[in-house]
């Protein structure tokens, strides 16, 4: 294997977040040797275009994959962080003012707003690894999550007449292309990661974040994040922490945030009901939100019933990231998944009940992962705890 193919796994710290304060500080602590040994010999500086307009950060991309960040349950227990309206400034690489927590919306539900951040970074990243390979006429890539073990593998395939084009019409299509790549491939990767924690995965070795497979506000906030990162990288005036910045206080208006107290009341309100436990490592979370655009092509939020200030708010649902845009320029892409977890073969039996196939191909398996997912969240936790916005 190159170097180049273990360059995101080496520096990276991955998707799901560590789920209260108290692991922090050790896990940051880990993420910083896993950082240093995993980049040795390789430039630790900022890419200068951070500091140019974000439009021009698909054509620079990024030295790293992004930074360590952790996140929470949507639940009122020791040592979550509530968000409000202030969220502070972005940072792909470090920046203390940076406001986190779980957010309470009228029109969105709850939203992990590190969840929102890391999706958005991984889109921004992917975005920029996408663009790279094609402009050098790679047919595949890969990358991955350090805390994951499984490998995401991307195929291309090119037009008939890419390489008789000009370099700066190449550089226009790949742009385009990889903007539509990069969404797609964070929120597949993002899934995938839900999936094996519904299955038991232990990303660091400590209990098991099955509590935390699919809870009501995961999978929206993921999508959220290569949303606002598709919007932030199509700016023209604002370098990339600067445009998602902007973006994310927009949207959040948009989609009617409130302050940290009422997410917090908001989160209590169902206690017992969505959920029991008062510390991460015992939560019994039972309210899921399996929605990942399978049926209709949209995620639909789950909101919580009878939040003071919310009184007839409609949930706003964003479209799930597809390739079909790859199509006009005669471009393909395809996502095929090498899982090398303990669990993997509770998935790949779902899937290959021969047990002869090894990789899982999103467009094919997905939707029969997630159907099987739902009918074991329905037989444990009853229908009524199963967020369906489409009943």
């Amino acid at each position: 294997m190159n170097r180049q193919s273990l360059r995101p796994a080496g520096i990276v710290w991955g998707m799901r977040m560590v789920k209260n304060r108290s692991a922090w500080y050790g896990l940051s602590l880990l993420g910083f040797l896993l950082f240093v040994l995993g980049g040795a010999g390789c430039r630790v500086v900022p890419d200068k275009g951070l500091t140019a307009p974000a439009n021009e950060l698909v054509l620079h991309g990024l030295n790293f994959g992004p930074r360590i960040r952790y996140g929470a349950y949507p639940t009122s227990i020791l040592g979550t962080p509530w968000a409000g309206e202030k969220l502070g400034p972005h940072a792909y690489y470090f920046r203390l003012a940076e406001k986190n927590g779980i957010a309470y919306t009228c029109r969105a539900g709850h939203v992990d707003i590190m969840h929102v951040r890391i999706a958005a970074d991984w889109t921004a990243y992917l975005v920029g690894e996408s663009y790279r390979h094609i402009m050098q006429g790679n047919d595949s890539f890969s990358y991955k999550l350090l805390v994951d073990r499984s490998r995401n593998y991307v195929h291309i395939a090119y037009p008939e007449n890419w390489k008789s084009l000009s370099k700066d019409e190449q550089s226009r299509i790949a742009r385009e292309v990889a903007l539509a790549m990069g969404p797609y491939l964070t929120f597949t990767m993002t899934t995938w990661h839900e999936i094996i924690t519904w299955y038991g995965f232990q990303c660091i070795g400590l209990p098991t974040e099955y509590a935390s497979a699919f809870s009501w506000e995961d999978s929206y906030s993921n999508l959220l994040g290569t949303v606002l990162a598709t919007r932030a990288l199509q700016d023209t005036e604002h370098p990339y922490d600067e445009a998602m910045a902007l973006v994310l206080n927009e949207e959040m208006k948009k989609l009617g945030v409130q302050p940290a107290k009422v997410s917090k009341q908001a989160s209590e309100s169902v206690y017992g009901a969505w959920y029991k436990g008062r510390v991460a490592m015992f939560v019994d979370l039972r309210r899921r939100n399996f929605d990942i655009g399978l049926d209709d092509g949209l995620v639909t939020p789950t909101l919580i019933p009878n939040v003071p200030g919310c009184e007839g708010a409609e949930p706003i649902s964003y479209p799930a990231p597809t390739l079909d845009a790859l199509s006009q320029y005669g471009f393909s892409a395809a996502v095929e998944i090498r899982p090398r977890e303990w669990e993997k073969n509770k998935v790949l039996r779902i899937v290959y009940p021969d047990k002869k196939g090894k990789r899982i191909i999103p467009t094919e398996h997905f939707a029969k992962i997630m159907a099987q997912i739902r009918r074991e969240a329905e037989a444990k936790y009853g229908p009524e705890m199963i967020a369906d916005p489409h009943p």
